[in-house]
Formats: C-alpha cells, structure tokens, sequence
C-alpha cells in the first residue's frame, strides 16, 4: 500500500475513533434513530443534487445503505444510548475486522498472508488487554448490538468492495437515502409519536447538531467515501486491519475531553496494537527484494 493511502486510512480512523466522544454528545440530546435518521439524510441530500448516481446497481446501492445506515450505526447508536460506553464501544466494534477477513476468505477466496496473521494477532493482543482492564460500563444487550453492528459493518466492506473503481464519494451519497425510510420508521416505531420527535428537534442544542452534521460530513462523506476507495484498491486483509487503531483514537479522545486517565496498560496496549499496524503496513516494504546494482566494468 503506498504512503499517500496509508495516511488516507490513518485520517478516516482518526475521525472514526474521536467520533465516539461526538456521538455521545449527539445521544445525550436525540433518540438513536432519529439520530441516525438526521445523520443519513444529510449525507444524501442535497449532495444528490450535484453528483451523479455512480455506475452501480441500484441493488447495491441499497444493500449497502441498508448494512451501514440500519445494520452499523443504528444498533450502535441505540446500544450507546444506554447499554455501552463509548469506551467499550470503540473497542467492541473492531470486531468487524476479523469478520471482514473471514467473510472475504469464505466468499471471495482472499489469501490471508503470513505477516498479515502476525500482525493481526499483535493487534488483538492490544485489544485484549484494553478489555482485560476496562471498567466501563457494558450490558449484554449493548455487547451483543455491538457485535451485531461490527457484522453489519463487514458485510458493507464487502459490497463496498465488490463494486470496483467507481467514486466512492458518490457511491456513500447516492446509498445514504437507502438508509433514511428504515430508519426513519423505527424512530416513528420505537421513539414517536411524531409530535414528541418534532419536539425534540425544536429544541435540539447546537452542539447536539453540531454532532449530527459531523457524522454526516466528517463520518459519512469523508470516512466511509475515503474507506471505500481503498477497499475498491486493496486486499480487505490489507485495508481493514488499520481500523484496530480506532480504540486508540478513542481512548486519547476520552482521556482529553472526559479527563480519562492513561496508565502504563493502556499505553502498552496502544503499543501493541500500533506494532500490530506496523507489521501489516510496512512488512511487504521491508522485504521486498531490492533491484540489484549494477556491476563495475
């Protein structure tokens, strides 16, 4: 992977590992699906308006809306309400790592390498030991939508994947809309009347919109258009891993906006999940067979 798309990935996991924080914000004022409802209809529109449908199915299209808008971040945000932690959360969702490999070495017949292997178990070591001294709070409801959002996020890889080279910005705005109608039902469902949502928009505070229009540019056009397009370039085993670091970000943003502090563990975890990253990233570079030197006459 070159450097540039390196640093591409770094960028999107560092939004994606602040945005707990945010999201926390945004749920202390808003229900969860209407909040995801506001954050999908503002990643479509008026975007929409302006950029052309890419060339892709309108099936997959919607499949993708449907397990990113719905299946990711509607349970996620609905576990975050109340029954997990950011912290927590940030951690539990990586899972879709590892089931984005085995999702891709059972459907698509990847090969996983040896360094990959490597370096994945270093990174979950990290995480393990991150989860070995966390005392946040979790439920077994919120663990278990978060584990179900971690699939969900899987399987959009793997659509995101099957589609090839297309503008992946277009490609997060025009499946956005697919994400709003389901949304938007479960909020009337499970969150309504109508009248009490209209309320709770009226009186709704700036930094609770403030978190709503992050997740949509911040999250949605530039996280998932950026993800996309490397997943449309690389192997998912290369790409998917680099969203371990997500925690990471995670944890130095609580530390730094909720005072959290950061003990040795922490910072050994970070280590290993880091090293995990290097080995990935930089391995196939360091040995790679270099171009042999031209003899002296």
């Amino acid at each position: 992977m070159p450097i540039k798309h390196f640093l591409l990935a770094l960028a999107v996991v560092f939004v994606w590992g602040t945005n707990f924080v945010v999201i926390r914000w945004g749920l202390d004022g808003m229900p969860p699906f209407l909040y995801a409802t506001l954050r999908f209809a503002l990643s479509a529109l008026p975007w929409m308006l302006f950029v052309p449908r890419p060339a892709v199915a309108w099936r997959v299209l919607a499949l993708f809306g449907l397990f990113i808008g719905v299946g990711q971040f509607g349970l996620l945000y609905l576990a975050m309400r109340s029954s997990i932690s950011p912290a927590m959360a940030s951690l539990v969702v990586q899972l879709q790592v590892f089931f984005t490999i085995g999702l891709s070495m059972f459907l698509l017949r990847e090969q996983v390498r040896r360094f990959q292997v490597v370096g994945l178990l270093l990174a979950l070591t990290g995480l393990c030991v991150i989860a070995l001294h966390l005392d946040a709070t979790v439920t077994p409801i919120g663990l278990g939508l978060v584990l179900a959002a971690a699939m969900f996020w899987a399987c959009g890889n793997l659509v995101a994947k099957s589609v090839g080279r297309v503008n992946m910005l277009h490609f997060v705005v025009w499946s956005s809309i697919f994400a709003v109608p389901p949304l938007l039902a479960l909020s009337l469902w499970l969150e309504g009347p109508a009248a009490a949502l209209a309320h709770t928009l009226q009186h709704a505070s700036g930094l609770v919109w403030a978190s709503v229009l992050w997740q949509a540019l911040g999250n949605s056009l530039f996280g998932f258009g950026v993800w996309n397009w490397l997943l449309s370039r690389h192997p998912a085993a290369t790409i998917t891993p680099l969203a371990l670091l997500v925690p990471v970000f995670g944890f130095a943003a609580s530390a730094w906006s909720l005072g959290e502090a950061m003990p040795p563990w922490k910072l050994a975890a970070c280590a290993l999940v880091l090293a995990g990253l290097a080995v990935i990233v930089f391995w196939p570079k360091l040995t790679r067979p270099r171009p042999a030197m031209p003899s002296a006459l």
